[in-house]
Parts: C-alpha cells; sequence; structure tokens
C-alpha cells in the first residue's frame, strides 16, 4: 500500500497490533535497534533538521504535565512530527498512559498529510532502543545486572531493548508505587529473566546499568544517591523533560561522562541542565560516528541524558509504516479536503459533478 498525493494513511492500535504479530517484538526492537544505530552514524545535519521539543504547559494543581510537537525534516522528502503530551497523574486519575503521542508524516513538497498513526507504542519503543544504542558503547561490555528505577510503561522497553544487547542476568526494579512495583514482573514476563525488586541501596550497589524512568516533580530530584556504585556503572537517565526537572546528583554527573541525546534540549531540560557547558561530553551522534574513541569510559561512571530526539520519532515512524505497507495494513482516508478544484475551495462540498474534468466533459458535449 503506497502514501499517496489525496490520502492520507491512519494506523491504528489494531494496525500496530497486527504488525508486532506478523514481525514478532522482539524481531521489531532489533530492527529498530539497527535502523536507529544506522540514522544516528549517518546524520547530516544537511540533509536532516532537527527541532528541539517545544510546546505548553498543562496546569493541574499537583503536578503539571506539558503538551508539545517535536518535528524533524528530511529534506526534499518528509517532514515527521510527534505531538505528545506529557501527564504524570494519568495513570492515576485517568487510567490513562503518562505519556500520549501521535505522529504524522507530511509530504515536503506539497504539505499533504502522508500518514498518521498512534504515538504511544511507537515513544516506549523508540526511547528504549536510544537508551539501548547509548548503552551498547557506554556500559562495560561485561555487565550482566540492570537495575530499573521506575517501574512504569518506560521501564518495559528499557528492559526489553537493553536485554537484546546485553546478556542480563539479572533485573533489580525498584519504585515508590508498591503496585507498580508488584505488577512489573507479569509485565516482562516475555523477556524470561530473573527480575527481583530491591531496596534503593541494593539496585545502587549491585548493578552496571542503571535506567531511571521516573515522573519525579521539578524540583524533587535526584531520585538516586550516587554513593554506593560500582566504579564502572552507566545509567539511562530518562525521566527529566523539563526545567527544573532531574533525576541524578550533580556530583555523580560532573564524575562521570555524560552524552545527551540532543544537546540543544538537553541542556534545558535534561540532566544537562545541571552541568556547564565544559562538563558536557559528545552528543549522541558524535558518539555513534566514532564510539572507540571513548572506548575507555566503558570502565568508568557514563550517563546517558535521554530527553527524546526527534530523529528517534522519525527511525521508528519510517519503520512502522513500511511494516505497515508490506502487510497491507493501515486505511487510507481522504482527511484533507483536496481532490477537486484547486481553485475552488467548495468544490468538493458540491460533489463530484462540480469537478474541473467534469466541466471540460460538458463544454465538449456543448452543454452549459
Amino acid at each position: 500500500m503506497k502514501l499517496d498525493s489525496t490520502r492520507t494513511l491512519l494506523v491504528t492500535q489494531a494496525d500496530l497490533r497486527s504488525i508486532v504479530e506478523a514481525v514478532g517484538l522482539d524481531a521489531l526492537m532489533d530492527q529498530l535497534l539497527h535502523a536507529l544505530s544506522d540514522a544516528l552514524r549517518r546524520f547530516d545535519g544537511a540533509t536532516t533538521e532537527v527541532r528541539k521539543r517545544e510546546g505548553f504547559m498543562l496546569d493541574h494543581p499537583r503536578q503539571p504535565g506539558v503538551l508539545e510537537w517535536m518535528p524533524v525534516m528530511q529534506r526534499g522528502h518528509t517532514v515527521t512530527v510527534k505531538m505528545v503530551g506529557y501527564s504524570p497523574l494519568n495513570p492515576e486519575e485517568h487510567t490513562l498512559p503518562t505519556i500520549i503521542a501521535t505522529n504524522s508524516l507530511y509530504d515536503v513538497r506539497t504539505g499533504h498529510l502522508l500518514a498518521l498513526m498512534d504515538g504511544v507504542f511507537a515513544t516506549a519503543l523508540r526511547t528504549g532502543a536510544a537508551s539501548a544504542v547509548a548503552t551498547r558503547c557506554l556500559a562495560s561490555p561485561g555487565s550482566t545486572v540492570l537495575g530499573l528505577v521506575g517501574t512504569g510503561a518506560q521501564a518495559v522497553t528499557q528492559l526489553h531493548a537493553i536485554s537484546r544487547l546485553f546478556p542480563l542476568e539479572q533485573v533489580l526494579a525498584y519504585d515508590i508505587n508498591p503496585e507498580a512495583l508488584l505488577s512489573f514482573a507479569g509485565r516482562v514476563g516475555f523477556l524470561d529473566l530473573d527480575v527481583r525488586p530491591a531496596t534503593l541501596e541494593q539496585l545502587e550497589a549491585q548493578a552496571d546499568i542503571i535506567c531511571t524512568a521516573t515522573s519525579v516533580a521539578v524540583g524533587a530530584g535526584p531520585v538516586i544517591s550516587g554513593r554506593e556504585l560500582k566504579p564502572h556503572v552507566h545509567i539511562n537517565a530518562v525521566g527529566s523533560d523539563l526545567p527544573g526537572k532531574t533525576e541524578l546528583p550533580r556530583a555523580l554527573l560532573e564524575r562521570s561522562l555524560v552524552v545527551p541525546d540532543y544537546l540543544e534540549q538537553a541542556r534545558v531540560e535534561g540532566e544537562c541542565q545541571q552541568l556547564a557547558p565544559e562538563k558536557i561530553g559528545p552528543d549522541l551522534v558524535t558518539l555513534m560516528k566514532d564510539p572507540d574513541r571513548y572506548e575507555a569510559w566503558r570502565q568508568r561512571s557514563t550517563v546517558f541524558d535521554s530527553t527524546g530526539h526527534a530523529l528517534e520519532d522519525q527511525v521508528v515512524t519510517g519503520l512502522l509504516l513500511e511494516h505497515a505497507e508490506r502487510l497491507g495494513l493501515g486505511t487510507p482516508v481522504a482527511l484533507e479536503t483536496i481532490g477537486g478544484d484547486a481553485l475552488d475551495p467548495y468544490s468538493l462540498l458540491r460533489g463530484p459533478e462540480s469537478g474541473p474534468a467534469r466541466r471540460l466533459e460538458r463544454r465538449r458535449a456543448g452543454g452549459a
């Protein structure tokens, strides 16, 4: 099924389920890891333009959220835009995910909306993949123990993605929400890993790799102490996405190689907002283009500052659309008022009889 110039392909939750059933969850994650690694290594700012996240604050008396857009343009081809809502009280108050998103794809030549798809699954998938790609470059190759601080939705894909690249022998899980912690082992049971609840102290002391994926409030961090960590620990800090919202102690950051996914964004709302510019390491693109340069850091403390990169959205959207096309999934709809008389915005409202082709036919027939 080809994307066309007059219709928009809707890829729904049911379509994504069919893709996973056809491809397999492990294979889909492996494909994304490969595609994202390749996109980062090949990234060229002259052909791909990425903008940092912008948006609106969503007021709430207990804990604010945001509604934001994340755009990226592949010059001469398409623009991918994700609209994403972050509402930390969603699970508690509305039984909805903390992150709700839609991904859209536009023709850069015409502005036509080519495709629209669910972004909840895609965001979780690509965020896990980004951490795994960074972890492969920065963590000790012998890492076997993963610690998860926060066992919500994002912890599932963090664990899944990293488990595809490291032979994990044990997973230590911690959450301030006892219900989330209790249900976590069941949610990741498909991985067949040794998942155990742990105290924060146990997790920090024993983990080779740590992922922090929390909804900590602005000014309420850090979520770990950073005092009893292994010398070679690698940390994926996933939860920071607002000014003043951080998960890691500043002292830990200052003694680590800190790699932001997208520097311009991370300095505003990531862990990098705690650091002077000279204390920040290479961004993920730079790391991926020359990983050997930083190989010595695999035996020292490292941090991946993951604020969310629009390039990741472009890659996962493209991958899912490729599968939808191959499997004949998605529904083409005439969403935009296009395809009639381009000079008459009311032509489609009057039906096909009013189109330019029909008028030409009438003139040839001698009609009015």
